[in-house]
């Protein structure tokens, strides 16, 4: 223990000062203090002190900060909350389960604020509207189960921290942060990100398997792990969170896994992704919030979804609890650009949230093109049931449907279920599925086929772009990225190979700034016969532009991976479309090649002088010949024709 400020563990509930209480492994807890400073952007956590001597921080990231990085959000002006800590002390975890508040807080007036009926509507709302007109992938809405708390606020949080630390298995953080006008208490399986010593981590959680009464047993995990829709949702996230690696780390990431998260009432699939990055903590964190996982994707259009059926803000709900640790190996007089901190950010999920005498404990259920409404419906009563029942709020034993506020139950003897050979066998059979790009070490860029060549690539707000990018390095090319509203048109003249990204939406809205400009970009290009390769919604418009058909799919092809002919050859690729170009059989255009699949006219390729284009994502995981066909597709739009 240091200092002097620090007050005993068992005096916390009769302090003061504002507080921490975070348990981070399985042996210990540690106790943090200091000043509370609020402030408006990510950049502005005070790391340093005014003589440059690095400080730890702990800060509450609200949602509402993904306003830096442009997106849409309902602002409840929830600050970004620093506690900027002066005292610490470290605590063997049987003495902190010994001393802490042992009080049952009894709640009132408990429910969801939007009823099982309307929830489910949301549910139906968003798949037909958003994702079925290409709005994006998946998205996820969330509900708040509210209640009044009467007992003291600072005295019901360490209850309930004890309580989860007691009650609740295999979280990445238990914590809680008590300051005057607000409380946090939560265990969150899902570390966001984290940097330490130049190494980042992501860690994408999805799929979640609910515990029947009877217990998870192999049977029944089994049947989980078999769910398609569990699985692509899980391939999804992943994704998703390799485009922001690709944004931080100079090798764009590499995925392990998948492995079991094994709670008290739930059970997640998640893998884990690596890379390398030498940028400012603050920075890695404005570049990855937040996490698909609590948001959806695309991140950008997912956050302007929220808006649209999200009725209240979100306060720190999918934001993050991000601790900030000087480093030890910084040599004084080190360059002002030395990185000083390493960071650990778990995701403020499974979280509840005490303000004026009210608990909010907020959950949501990502919505994909096959999710049944009840079903989601469901996941959130087993989500806001994992919370209530290791805080004790409701029986430990009971079904998450009840939601009720009987006395406790037994907690049941945790298994390991991730360590029997069925198990093992269903996980790893996923990776069969997936790009070797992504699973195994990569080779050093700039040294590919394309060597000494350059390409700008037009971000259509997607950030698959930076995937992308990432592969087309290392095929060799100098790569730049340029949004859609910003590259110029001296920009698209000059780019020696221009790569139009994918995006959301319909690419005959004739409303969208974004398509017109699409559209006049690839019109240039072809102009010009300058070398040009088209990405999915790119790949949609510049069909459009050679007269071929565009039609809404029956099904929506988001997370889909299929195997398909491209000029030949047969590639197995990941989509993400809504919408796609169809063409008759036997349809011809005068130079021009047409990849279509010979039953239903969907077009999958095209390619003429000068330029190729593609409907898949051939950066996704789900593309495992992505790269080979990439290459093809360039070596086309560089070549003569």
């Amino acid at each position: 223990m240091t200092g002097t400020l620090l007050p005993p563990l068992a005096g916390l509930a009769t302090s003061d000062l504002p507080f921490a209480i975070l348990a981070r492994d399985a042996d210990t807890v540690e106790v943090l203090t200091g000043e509370i400073v609020d402030v408006e952007l990510l950049r502005d956590i005070p790391l340093l002190a005014t003589d440059g001597t690095p400080r730890e921080v702990l800060a509450l990231v609200p949602f509402r900060q993904v306003r830096e990085r442009g997106f849409a959000c309902l602002d409840d002006n929830a600050p970004l909350r620093c506690l900027v800590i002066t005292e610490r002390a470290t605590y063997p975890r049987d003495e902190a389960l010994a001393v802490l508040p042992h009080d049952d807080i009894p709640l009132r007036d408990a429910g969801f604020d939007i009823d099982d009926e309307a929830y489910a509507d949301i549910v139906r709302r968003v798949i037909a509207d958003e994702i079925g007109r290409g709005e994006g992938a998946n998205f996820v809405i969330r509900r708040d189960f509210t209640a009044d708390v009467d007992a003291d606020p600072r005295v019901a949080a360490l209850a309930w921290f004890r309580a989860l630390l007691e009650h609740e298995r295999g979280a990445y953080w238990t914590f809680a942060v008590v300051t005057a006008d607000h409380i946090a208490v939560g265990a969150s399986p899902e570390a966001h990100v984290s940097a330490e010593a130049g190494i980042v981590t992501m860690n994408p959680i999805s799929g979640t398997f609910r515990h029947p009464d009877e217990g998870a047993t192999v049977d029944n995990l089994s049947e989980f792990l078999r769910s398609t829709k569990e699985t692509e949702e899980l391939f999804m996230v992943v994704d998703e969170e390799l485009k922001m690696m690709s944004a931080v780390c100079t090798d764009g990431g590499r995925i392990t896994g998948p492995h079991l998260k094994e709670m008290s009432r739930l059970t997640h699939t998640e893998y884990m992704l690596r890379g390398s990055s030498r940028l400012d903590p603050r920075d890695i964190l404005r570049e990855t919030m937040f996490a698909p996982t609590v948001t959806g994707s695309p991140m950008q259009n997912a956050c302007t979804v929220i808006t649209r059926h999200e009725t209240t803000p979100r306060g720190y709900y999918s934001g993050v609890a991000a601790l900030f640790t000087p480093r030890t190996d910084i040599v004084p007089g080190a360059a002002s650009d030395a990185v000083t901190h390493d960071l650990d950010a778990p995701i403020l999920i499974r979280t509840a949230y005490i303000e004026n005498g009210r608990l909010r404990v907020p959950v949501g259920a990502t919505l994909v093109r096959h999710s049944d409404p009840y079903g989601e419906v469901s996941e959130t009563h087993g989500k806001a049931a994992g919370v209530l029942g290791a805080i004790g709020a409701i029986p430990r034993g009971a079904r998450p449907e009840a939601l009720s506020l009987d006395e406790d139950a037994p907690t049941p003897e945790p298994r390991r279920l991730a360590d029997d050979p069925t198990i093992a066998a269903l996980l790893e059979s996923r990776n069969a599925r997936l790009a070797p790009f992504w699973l195994n070490p990569q080779a050093p860029t700039g040294s590919g086929p394309f060597a000494g060549r350059r390409a700008l690539v037009v971000d259509a707000e997607d950030r698959f772009t930076t995937m992308l990018a990432h592969q087309l390095s290392h095929l060799g090319l100098d790569v730049s990225i340029v949004p859609w509203d910003a590259v110029t048109d001296d920009e698209v003249d000059a780019a020696e190979l221009l790569v139009s990204g994918p995006g959301p939406g319909d690419p005959l809205d004739v409303a969208s700034a974004r398509m017109a400009r699409l559209r006049q970009i690839i019109a240039r290009r072809r102009a010009a016969s300058a070398p040009l390769l088209a990405v999915c919604l790119s790949h949609q418009i510049l069909a459009s532009e050679l007269g071929i058909e565009l039609a809404p799919l029956a099904q929506p092809h988001q997370g889909l991976q299929l195997t398909v002919d491209v000029f030949g050859q047969p590639a197995s690729i990941g989509f993400y479309n809504t919408f796609t170009a169809r063409s008759t059989p036997g349809t011809t255009i005068a130079g021009v090649e047409i990849a279509a699949d010979p039953a239903t006219g969907d077009v999958y390729a095209l390619r003429g002088a000068g330029f190729a284009s593609v409907q898949g994502h051939l950066e996704s995981i789900l593309s495992r010949d992505g790269m080979a066909t990439l290459h093809q597709l360039i070596a086309w739009a560089l070549g003569p024709a």
